[in-house]
């Protein structure tokens, strides 16, 4: 009996993921011990391994440091790819254009796009934010050079913002949410005709070819929290709040009004946004070469 057990424990293996605080359907798995109960019946125990931003998360699992990527932004795994990462695709959220905004100050002058022009504008580098930023420049028939971009965290670039450091900020929920509900702010634009706004689930490549069987419990799991957000709206907003900062349940409510939260699977022909924001990099000097964006792994389940 003793052998038996100790074979047991020998068998037992760990999936790593990566996660930031608005991967929203990764940190209620975590929360709530979901993804254990599911991957423990098949001896596979859970780490969770926090990052800043989407970039860092992902440059993580190039070098095999996390096996799985919690979602990133539509820009994050161009940037990826444009640094040579071979990564999998395993699932996205469906578009959410509303989850991300340029906002500015009431009483700031700028009304429209075109008055973007030398400003000084808050954005975080590779989040999607920073794709909006440069759709938003072209349909006022401007340049990224037009502006003066200040590459900083969301918290950093909320402070901007407040103490009049910079002109604009371009964010995404909750932290757009939140600005809107405690600061004087008008909305300059939304990503609605601009930018879809999708999120992606990655693994490493060897990992997702390795174990095709955890990442079909994880995408599962994934698609059974979208629908339970969406369906328990008030529940969510009182498991998420006290993880977004302690925001409060209204804040929270409306953070996950705009996201979709539709888990579903990622196919090659439906990249073509992705292939629209690797070439905008390119042509805005932001990517050192240019992305086919097609030319990734994808696993569907």
């Amino acid at each position: 009996m003793a052998s038996g057990v100790a074979l047991s424990a020998e068998a037992r293996e760990t999936v790593r993921i990566g996660y930031q605080k608005s991967s929203t359907l990764m940190t209620l798995l975590k929360t709530q011990g979901t993804l254990e109960q599911a991957l423990g019946k098949d001896n596979i125990d859970v780490t969770w391994h926090e990052f800043p931003s989407g970039l860092p998360l992902l440059e993580a699992l190039n070098v095999g440091n996390v096996d799985i990527s919690a979602d990133v932004a539509d820009t994050v795994p161009i940037f990826a790819q444009a640094a040579r990462a071979r990564l999998t695709y395993f699932a996205q959220e469906s578009a959410s254009p509303t989850a991300q905004a340029i906002v500015v100050r009431n009483d700031s002058a700028i009304h429209q796009l075109s008055d973007l022009k030398g400003k000084k504008i808050a954005v975080t580098k590779a989040a999607g934010t920073h794709y909006l930023l440069i759709a938003a420049l072209n349909k006022a028939d401007l340049s990224f050079s037009d502006i003066q971009p200040a590459y900083l965290s969301p918290a950093d670039g909320r402070a901007a913002l407040e103490n009049d450091k910079v002109d604009a900020w371009v964010t995404w929920e909750p932290f757009l949410s939140s600005v809107q509900r405690q600061l004087p702010t008008r909305l300059l634009t939304d990503g609605v005709g601009l930018a879809s706004y999708k999120r992606y689930y990655l693994s490493s490549t060897p990992y997702a070819q390795a174990h095709p069987e955890v990442l079909k419990r994880v995408y599962q799991q994934l698609q059974q929290a979208g629908a339970w957000i969406k369906g328990h709206p008030r529940d969510a907003a009182q498991v998420l709040g006290p993880l977004w900062g302690n925001l409060d349940v209204e804040t929270v409510e409306a953070a996950n009004a705009h996201r979709s939260y539709q888990v579903e699977p990622v196919k090659a022909d439906q990249l073509g946004e992705q292939q629209k924001i690797a070439d905008a990099f390119f042509k805005a000097g932001l990517l050192p070469n240019a992305v086919d964006a097609r030319d990734v792994d994808i696993w569907t389940p």
